[in-house]
């Protein structure tokens, strides 16, 4: 898949997710459109997604997007996800990201080598120990708790210490999940497991999503063949 057509397909993705009519303008610039049942933010805040150079935005009323289409506008692609960029141009009470959006076309998957260590396939539930031995935060940012797919597991001495699976998003999007005890990392095995992950998912015909802020997980996605495209960042205006 061309990266034009892998960039088409996930910019669709995003337009639906906005739930009104919405579409990624020229390259540079940024559409701003009102939906209270948004789902590219948290529900009353605004959200904003740049794919390729360009950018939607979501708010949830007018007065807020007024306040967003006159502040963000005007900025280069970059800055409409970037923190500090934001939090000079708007009132800002918090913040969710920004996270990288990185996606897969079928043909670009890489494989693991011939010494990457054995995967099991087993029910999402056995990941509850791997979560407590992460810790709370580690835990909430990978979700492997969330997952709708199997977890795709490495075992030692019968214990789960990395697992990596999918959530079914709405239009056949998987969006991946992986996480490694904090002492087994540096071997590779969040690329085994997550390569196991994202080879069941092109099998059910759906569009890998890879949504991460840490660079260690960014450097994971693009191991398997994930490019990254774009960036989402979630904004609570303050009153």
């Amino acid at each position: 898949m061309p990266i034009d057509l892998l960039l088409s397909e996930a910019r669709a993705r995003w337009t639906s997710w906005a739930r009104v009519p919405v579409s990624f303008p020229p390259a540079e610039a940024l559409n701003v459109a009102v939906s209270p049942e948004s789902g590219l933010c948290p529900p009353g805040w605004v959200g904003v997604v740049t794919l390729g150079g360009s950018s939607i935005a979501t708010a949830p009323d007018e007065r807020a997007a007024a306040v967003v289409r006159d502040a963000l506008a005007p900025l280069p692609p970059a800055a409409v996800t970037d923190p500090k960029a934001v939090r000079r141009a708007l009132p800002v009470a918090e913040l969710l990201g920004p996270a990288a959006l990185a996606y897969l076309a079928p043909a670009r998957l890489r494989p693991v080598g011939a010494d990457a260590p054995a995967v099991e396939r087993v029910p999402a539930s056995r990941v509850r120990d791997l979560e407590e031995s992460a810790g709370a935060e580690e835990a909430g940012e990978a979700d492997v708790g969330g997952i709708t797919s199997p977890a795709f597991v490495v075992r030692e001495a019968g214990r789960v210490i990395a697992a990596a699976g999918y959530q079914l998003w709405p239009d056949r999007v998987a969006h991946v999940s992986v996480l490694t005890d904090p002492g087994w990392r540096g071997r590779g095995l969040a690329r085994a497991t997550g390569a196991a992950a994202v080879a069941h998912a092109l099998a059910a015909g759906l569009l890998p999503q890879w949504r991460a802020r840490p660079p260690a997980s960014r450097r994971v996605a693009a191991s398997l063949g994930f490019q990254e495209l774009g960036a989402q960042l979630s904004i609570r205006l303050a009153e």
